[in-house]
């Protein structure tokens, strides 16, 4: 049996869960390093018009490895589906099977400038965007490759996240990654990449060496520490689709190592002291340590703690019993369990089922009244806030070094709440109160990979700081806005 992070913290009596690699000296898990911002160059702007009408398909399909499927065409519908059923309803102008990065250069190329232009990898984009309407998808599942060369893997941008496990599981690796087995890694690099190993080894886009991008311009681009700096700089943590098409990554991994889990559920009414202890808690707790709390809303909240700990259960142990002692509150269940950190992957993943659901964001860098928050969750049955902690290495890597600004946080909170086509605009706003109320209570900011078309002031949320540079960025690789859209950098 496997269960999904989003699942696990609400199942009574669940085993423990979750994985992560082995130790590293101090600094290990920072970034290679940038240099400082330099003036960017001059973007250029075409001096001609766009040009008019869509691109000419047949022309483009002779230029293609894979395919190109339109509406009409046989298996349309099911190419261009995403994974959250309320965008079904999304109708492409074109979907294309890119199994090469010649091929994305023949599309971005034909298309530039007649209709919006998304690459898919997972198809998990909150808003949809990777399949926008009218536009052309690039479906980069093809290109889903993972060449494990000593202590570096090569990732096609089509990989999903169980294909990297598998592949580095069998060569006795690990990266830090999320948890959803059908996510891109594409997506979540270039959003940052929060997930069970994010303590002790940093996020996803700490370990990216170098990735291979296909620019507004249709050129093939190096980006990495030594070639189109700035541009490397943009992608550990600006954002899926702002700067062009990543068609691989290159990551420097660790020793996959054994790991503890474990899983505390506690009664109803105690999520108020929980949380409130679980925050100064986790932010005291060695980075071998990272956790998970979920408040389950309804009447009554439902509150679990769960995650993982480099290390064995004799180390772990007084750490929860800490928690235990902080909260005052006595779990009505308790387990750990150690594994390895293939298997821990296997189970942490999941179902691949497609969901239908509303989320958004909040950051919690300071404090948040634990009363305040369990409020929020009162009565709205099928919500779940999802606390996932920070600290750790990732404090390592200053706000400014990569374009993923929440450095200094303790925790992200994911507001998840389960939604059909009949109830989404119900769902939407509730949504919205909770993301809202978060931001009262003093939990501002959001994960841009928790992406959210209804978040105020998003760039800011989403960048802090780092927001203005981006945007220049976006302008020397994309002056036209080739890849521009609605909570697109360059919009």
């Amino acid at each position: 049996m496997s269960v999904g992070r989003r699942t696990f913290l609400r199942l009574a009596g669940a085993s423990a869960v979750g994985a992560v690699a082995v130790a590293c000296s101090p600094g290990r898990g920072t970034s290679p390093s940038v240099p400082p911002a330099r003036p960017p160059a001059t973007p250029s702007t075409s001096a001609s018009p766009p040009p008019s009408g869509p691109p000419d398909w047949d022309a483009l399909r002779g230029k293609l490895s894979g395919g190109l499927v339109l509406p009409g065409d046989g298996g349309f519908d099911t190419a261009k589906r995403g994974y959250n059923p309320l965008f079904d309803g999304h109708t492409p102008a074109a979907v294309v099977k890119c199994v090469s990065a010649e091929d994305v250069q023949a599309c971005v190329t034909a298309a530039a400038r007649r209709l919006p232009i998304a690459a898919r990898g997972g198809g998990h984009s909150y808003a949809g965007y990777s399949v926008p309407d009218r536009g052309l998808v690039l479906d980069l599942g093809k290109m889903s490759t993972v060449d494990v060369q000593g202590d570096r893997v090569v990732v096609g941008a089509g990989a999903r996240l169980k294909d990297v496990y598998a592949a580095l599981g069998r060569a006795g690796r690990s990266l830090p990654a999320g948890s959803c087995p059908s996510v891109g890694i594409a997506g979540l690099t270039l959003g940052g990449g929060i997930g069970v190993l994010t303590r002790k080894y940093g996020l996803t886009c700490d370990h990216l060496e170098s990735a291979r991008i296909v620019t507004a311009d249709g050129k093939l681009r190096t980006a990495s520490a030594q070639s189109e700096q700035d541009l490397f700089w943009a992608l550990r943590g600006g954002g899926g689709g702002n700067f062009g098409v990543v068609t691989s990554f290159t990551f420097r991994t660790d020793p996959a190592p054994s790991v503890t889990t474990f899983s505390l559920k506690f009664p109803s009414g105690a999520a108020d002291d929980v949380l409130n202890a679980w925050q100064s808690w986790v932010s005291a707790a060695p980075r071998e340590l990272w956790s998970t709390l979920t408040i389950s809303g309804g009447s009554p909240v439902q509150c679990r703690v769960g995650g993982c700990y480099v290390g064995g259960s004799a180390a772990l142990a007084p750490l929860l019993n800490d928690l235990v002692s902080r909260s005052g509150a006595t779990p009505t269940s308790r387990s750990a369990r150690g594994m390895g950190y293939a298997a821990a992957m296997d189970y942490f993943s999941g179902s691949e089922d497609r969901e239908s659901f509303v989320a958004s964001s909040r950051i919690i860098t300071e404090p948040v009244d634990g009363g305040k928050i369990t409020e929020l969750a009162s009565g709205r049955s099928g919500t779940d806030l999802l606390i996932d902690s920070l600290g750790g290495a990732v404090s390592d890597v200053a706000p400014t070094e990569t374009a993923f600004w929440h450095r200094k946080a303790i925790a992200s909170v994911q507001v998840y709440a389960r939604a059909t086509a009949g109830n989404r605009d119900a769902v939407t706003r509730s949504v919205g109160e909770v993301v809202a109320g978060l931001a009262t209570a003093g939990a501002r900011g959001g994960y841009v990979n928790y992406i959210d078309p209804d978040l105020p002031d998003w760039a800011t949320a989403y960048y802090g700081d780092n927001a203005a540079r981006l945007k220049q960025v976006a302008k020397t690789y994309d002056p036209d806005g080739v890849f521009r859209f609605a909570q697109g950098v360059a919009a």
